[in-house]
């Protein structure tokens, strides 16, 4: 029988110069047939552990032993990686040589998910022209076809619509009769039904191997908070900004709106009108054009300049620049956190925000550095403010990403699948959070996402791109 095992063994995930995650005195077996949950709250050290699994942790000391012949791993990291080198200048292929690219894979799961992502049209695209969702899947086509033993999946579903997520389990539930995994999950609805053995990892140590843990137990491991009960008052906006305030009624105005790539349409006849402290909720499947929408509106998308689109009071293409729009905007994606790759500490991330930049490249003022202080002990990361971005956890990253997005209390939030990479206690603070900023009409809300129960309080109006396909 095919196992993998760790005997005292000390290491650590490597950072951008420096350990992120040390590894302590780990004892634990990994049995084929066996498939593993590990629980844990943010910056806990699953990641660490993951890499561990496939021989990405750096060794110190200790035992490590496998039998396993072709491990895969699936993860936010191995997707930046990837993005890094070709942002690095390294060329990488196209998509259809990616995937392609081991001799030994399941020819008939392959196109089983090619066709279960929408793949298709995108094998003959380059790599940097895939957005970082379409990323993900290609990680999850390559891996879950590579005839693997042993996969381990880190929030295999983030990111991926409540359809796409439906028939990734199902693969997986039948890949389970011969496949070994390990999982890495923050919600509890998305625990697969095989899950035969649990783990608890709490600073970089696995504390707790459960075969079936009871829900109180989950409960205990994942420390879940009641946070309906508390009082969360959101930190008050910065007086002395120098930032123009938009006075007007309607921030955003599409007409007819489209988009279409090599005469392949996204959407089309869209319109829409977003009045402020009008909060709206945007979904759509995977593919059906909600970030290219929302780029028009950041003017990240250069289409914004053959719509008629109009934004805080300019009309598109008639001689304003970025950052008259970017300065009323408050935002956070993926792609956003994928881009965010500098050393700055969790302090200055968050102060970054007062200016719309990725890094911080002037002096703030001593009211900025007070008001990123509270959102930080909002968010519970005050002993984490000197630490550097790249240093932290992904679901840090995520938190710090959000108050970013929120500090300078922006005429316009959009909130694009905040909650992705956050464990359930960060992921309840934040939807309260969201209902709070909902509440205080501060700011107008644009929230995305794809878990039903995750409904926010104040938002009333709904737009669904399936209507515009």
């Amino acid at each position: 029988m095919q196992s993998i095992q760790f005997q005292q063994f000390n290491g650590y995930l490597q950072g951008q110069g420096k350990s992120r995650y040390s590894i302590h005195n780990l004892s634990w077996q990994v049995n084929q047939g066996e498939h593993w949950l590990l629980l844990g709250a943010n910056g806990a050290g699953k990641s660490a552990l993951t890499a561990a699994l496939v021989g990405e942790a750096k060794y110190e000391s200790g035992r490590m032993a496998s039998t396993f012949k072709n491990l895969q791993l699936v993860s936010s990291d191995a997707q930046k990686q990837l993005l890094n080198k070709e942002l690095e200048g390294e060329k990488l292929s196209a998509v259809e040589e990616l995937i392609f690219t081991d001799q030994n894979y399941n020819a008939g799961l392959r196109e089983q998910l090619i066709k279960l992502f929408k793949f298709n049209e995108l094998l003959t695209r380059h790599f940097r022209d895939l957005s970082t969702g379409e990323t993900r899947k290609l990680l999850l086509i390559k891996a879950l076809s590579s005839n693997a033993d042993l996969v381990v999946l880190d929030e295999p579903f983030n990111g991926l619509d409540v359809q796409s997520c439906e028939q990734l389990n199902k693969i997986l539930t039948e890949l389970s009769q011969t496949v070994t995994f390990v999982f890495v999950l923050n919600r509890l609805d998305e625990i697969p039904s095989f899950i035969t053995h649990y783990g608890y990892v709490n600073q970089g140590c696995l504390l707790n191997t459960l075969a079936k843990p009871s829900s109180e137990q989950l409960s205990d491991l994942l420390k879940l908070l009641h946070l309906e009960h508390t009082s969360l008052d959101v930190p008050s906006p910065d007086i002395e900004q120098t930032q123009s305030v938009f006075t007007g009624d309607i921030l955003v105005k599409l007409s007819n709106t489209k988009v279409s790539y090599s005469d392949v349409s996204i959407f089309k006849n869209l319109n829409w009108t977003i009045k402020k402290h009008q909060h709206w909720q945007l979904s759509g499947t995977n593919g059906s054009g909600k970030t290219c929408l929302l780029n028009l509106i950041t003017g990240d998308n250069p289409q914004c300049y053959n719509n008629e689109i109009e934004v805080f009071g300019f009309r598109r293409g008639t001689g304003e620049s970025i950052w008259d729009i970017k300065q009323h905007i408050g935002f956070i994606s993926n792609a956003l956190h994928m881009d965010y790759r500098v050393s700055i500490s969790a302090l200055n991330t968050v102060i970054s925000g007062f200016y719309d930049s990725i890094g911080l490249y002037q002096k703030p003022s001593d009211a900025q550095i007070n008001i990123a202080q509270q959102w930080l002990a909002f968010i519970g990361l005050s002993d984490k403010q000197n630490t550097s971005f790249t240093q932290l956890s992904y679901g840090d990253q995520r938190l710090l990403l959000i108050v970013r997005a929120m500090v300078k209390h922006p005429t316009l939030l959009i909130l694009d699948e905040p909650c992705l990479g956050l464990d359930e206690a960060n992921r309840q603070r934040v939807l309260l959070l969201i209902e709070k900023v909902c509440a205080a009409n501060t700011s107008t809300v644009i929230y995305v996402n794809h878990h039903a129960a995750d409904k926010i309080k104040g938002i009333e109006s709904y737009l669904k791109m399936e209507d515009f396909n």
